[in-house]
């Protein structure tokens, strides 16, 4: 059913491939669903086939009292989460309190303020923040990533500044409080992490790529292989991982019920500061991270940092 309301058009040989059903299969279901009230018309001859009537949505859905709380909850869970498409989420709330009888809505209105989440201020705790809000640009680089990763990207770091790549978009994801876009830069060579709040005019690439998808994979997991720091964690370490870690690092759970875990990243040695960054976090971790591979210029200065601790 889903399928079919998602197209305005189709004929009985579009659901035969669809779902690899006969053709009697395919007509015998259509007559069913017809028959329960959907809203179709159908049109004989040379390009016929079957429409869906215009402004008409699926049967209403109904949800138990236990479905509509952990609906809402999952709203409540991630609000002042930067979420992309905030006015849709406004308009699914207002329709999930509408659906709601007036004993559900007490009861809905009475969870927001009894359930706390880590992001919920205790003293406002309405379901939509203002900060809520996403940043511009993060709506329209995923309707462009479902449609074609192979993107024309306009990366402006300093204002007045911008700089075009052509890029393959491997996963959009929010560290820290921050929206980030993994990408594969074809100019340099390079798997980058670009602020969403920094890029401009977004599109589909024009260019043609010059490395298949699974060419570019292929290339990720040969230099995680190549990483010089690799680590190492128990569950104690787990735990402050996911409180804390720098972008675009995967940690790859190794142990039973998520108690070890390994994480590879590859480091350039003359970043300073970049250094300076990962030998605080790597001292954040605790006794809970185990070094298998680490580069001696940041060895030392975990070292340095270490004898400072002792001898202040």
């Amino acid at each position: 059913m889903r399928y079919i309301n998602n197209r305005a058009h189709f004929t009985i040989a579009e659901i035969q491939r669809e779902f690899k059903i006969s053709r009697a299969t395919a007509i015998r279901d259509i007559n069913e669903i017809q028959a329960m009230g959907f809203p179709l018309t159908t049109e004989l001859g040379r390009g016929g086939g079957y429409y869906v009537l215009q402004n008409q949505y699926l049967p209403a859905v109904r949800f138990t009292p236990e479905e509509l709380k952990a609906i809402f909850i999952s709203f409540i869970a991630s609000k002042n989460s930067q979420l992309p498409y905030l006015q849709n989420r406004r308009s699914i709330t207002e329709k999930l309190i509408g659906i709601a009888s007036q004993t559900q809505q007490d009861e809905l209105i009475e969870l927001n303020h009894i359930v706390l989440f880590e992001n919920t201020n205790p003293a406002n705790p309405n379901l939509l923040e203002l900060d809520d809000a996403a940043p511009p640009e993060l709506n329209q680089l995923i309707s462009l990533a479902v449609r074609d990763k192979h993107l024309r990207l306009t990366y402006e770091l300093s204002p007045g500044w911008p700089q075009l790549m052509d890029v393959f978009l491997l996963h959009i994801f929010n560290s820290n409080a921050q929206w980030l876009a993994e990408v594969y830069d074809f100019d340099t060579d390079e798997f980058r992490y670009l602020p969403v709040e920094m890029l401009r005019d977004s599109a589909i690439s024009e260019k043609k790529m010059k490395w298949s998808e699974q060419e570019i994979l292929n290339k990720k997991r040969l230099r995680a292989r190549e990483s010089n720091l690799v680590v190492k964690l128990d569950a104690t370490g787990i735990l402050r991982f996911k409180r804390m870690h720098p972008p675009g690092i995967i940690l790859s759970l190794t142990g039973m019920f998520q108690s070890s875990g390994t994480f590879h990243v590859q480091l350039d040695v003359f970043d300073v500061e970049a250094l300076a960054y990962y030998a605080d976090w790597l001292l954040f971790l605790g006794k809970g991270a185990e070094y298998v591979r680490i580069p001696d210029e940041l060895r030392m200065i975990l070292e340095e940092r270490l004898a400072e601790l002792k001898f202040p």
